[in-house]
C-alpha cells in the first residue's frame, strides 16, 4: 500500500511573519495525523526559518526548484548540497512554470532530477500538458515524453525513491480542475507506462495529483486508486485548507 503525501508548493509567498504563523498553526495537527506524509517547500530564502519551525512535527522541508551543478560559477543557483545542508529531504523538479515561463525544457528537467538524487534528495518530477495540447488529445504522448527525458538519464530504478506529480498546465492557479476520471486516466497511464519497464518500481512510486486541488475536492481526487496524494499550491498558505486536504490523504489511504 503506498502511504498517501501532501506536498504544498508556496512559489513566490511568505514573509517571516506568514511563515511563522503558517507553521505554527500546522504542526500540531499534522503531528497527529498517521497515515500520510506532509511536506512544505518554501522559496529558498525561508529554507532555514521554515526547517526550524517544522522540527519535531511531522512535516518534511522540501525546496522548490535544485540547480543541475553542484559548484561553480552558476550565478543565482542552489545546489542539491546546499538543499540537504538546510535540511531538505525533496525538491520540486520540471515544475509547469519552471517549464513554461523559464523555458526548461525535458533534457533540463532530467538533469536536475539527477542533481536531486545525487544529493541524497527526492525529487518530486513534475509533468503534466498545455491545454492546447489537451485539446489536441496529445496529453500522453507528452506526459510520456517528459517521463522518457529522465528515464534515459537515470533509468526507471531511479523512480524508486522518487515521487511524481501529474500536474494539468490548464488547471494549475486557473481554479479548473480535471475532474477525479481525468485525474485518475492520466496517473494510470504513467504507471501503466512505468510498468512496462518494472512492474515493482511502477507499483510503489506515489503519483501526485497537482491542479488546484482544494478542501472541496480533495477527497474525491484522493479516492482515485492511482492518485497517491497533492501536491498544493495556493490552498498550501492556508492552514485549514491544507489541513483538510492533509486529512481527506490521510482518510484515502
Amino acid at each position: 500500500m503506498r502511504r498517501p503525501l501532501v506536498a504544498g508548493n508556496w512559489k513566490l509567498n511568505g514573509s517571516r511573519s506568514a511563515n511563522q504563523t503558517l507553521m505554527q498553526a500546522l504542526v500540531g495537527p499534522v503531528s497527529g495525523l498517521g497515515k500520510v506524509d506532509v511536506a512544505v517547500c518554501p522559496p529558498f530564502v525561508y529554507l532555514e526559518q521554515v526547517a526550524g519551525l517544522c522540527r519535531d512535527g511531522g512535516i518534511a522541508l522540501g525546496a522548490q526548484d535544485v540547480s543541475d551543478q553542484d559548484n561553480g560559477a552558476f550565478t543565482g543557483e542552489v545546489s542539491g548540497d546546499m538543499l540537504r545542508e538546510m535540511g531538505c529531504t525533496c525538491v520540486i523538479v520540471g515544475h509547469s512554470e519552471r517549464r513554461t515561463l523559464y523555458g526548461e525544457d525535458d533534457a533540463f528537467t532530467a538533469r536536475k532530477f539527477a542533481a536531486a538524487r545525487r544529493h541524497g534528495l527526492t525529487p518530486i518530477l513534475c509533468v503534466g500538458e498545455l491545454l492546447e495540447e489537451r485539446e489536441a488529445g496529445v496529453t500522453e504522448s507528452v506526459v510520456a515524453r517528459q517521463l522518457d527525458a529522465v528515464l534515459a538519464v537515470e533509468g526507471i530504478e531511479a523512480l524508486s525513491d522518487a515521487v511524481i506529480a501529474y500536474e494539468p498546465v490548464w488547471a494549475i492557479g486557473t481554479g479548473r480542475t480535471a475532474t477525479p476520471e481525468q485525474a485518475q486516466a492520466v496517473h494510470a497511464f504513467i504507471r501503466a507506462r512505468l510498468a512496462d519497464r518494472d512492474p515493482d518500481v511502477a507499483r510503489k512510486v506515489r503519483i501526485l495529483y497537482g491542479g488546484s486541488v482544494k478542501a472541496d475536492n480533495a477527497a474525491e481526487l484522493f479516492a482515485q486508486p492511482d492518485i497517491d496524494g497533492g501536491l498544493i499550491g495556493g490552498a498550501s498558505l492556508k492552514a485549514s485548507d491544507f489541513l483538510a486536504i492533509c486529512k481527506a490523504a490521510e482518510q484515502a489511504g
